[in-house]
């Protein structure tokens, strides 16, 4: 289980321009903010961030986990189950995250679990049949 991370592929975006580009593919229930500076994961559905401005070392996978340099344009879909945790970021960093069809996402905190979750249709970033879910 890892995460899916396009990179650079959508810098022209901003807040608003990841959240109808995350709906159009069903992606939906989107916030805009930040990432946690804990291990935390979710149970009951899959995630998706799309960094809009500034840069931030994500980790995923918990503790001894993979560490990412996340920044303006890149989209990364984390598989539920999948730990993420910000480790230190650029004061301008801002992320939009979704859920498939708008789903209301669980907090566990710690290091993740292994979860099949179905996937859904579409990827948030390339659509139907490509990327994550494909």
């Amino acid at each position: 289980m890892q995460a899916i991370i396009h990179k650079g592929e959508l810098h022209k975006f901003d807040e608003r321009g990841f959240e109808q580009l995350f709906a159009s593919n069903g992606w939906t229930n989107a916030w805009v903010n930040g990432v946690f500076e804990y291990d935390h994961y979710h149970t009951n559905t899959h995630e998706v961030l799309g960094c809009y401005a500034g840069h931030a070392r994500i980790r995923f996978g918990g503790p001894q986990g993979e560490v990412v340099e996340l920044e303006a344009g890149d989209v990364v879909v984390i598989p539920a189950g999948l730990a993420h945790c910000r480790l230190d970021a650029s004061p301008e960093f801002g992320v939009v995250g979704a859920y498939p069809d708008g789903a209301e996402p669980d907090l566990k905190r710690g290091p993740g679990e292994a979860l099949d979750l179905p996937r859904p249709e579409a990827d948030p970033a390339l659509g139907p049949g490509r990327g994550f879910a494909g």
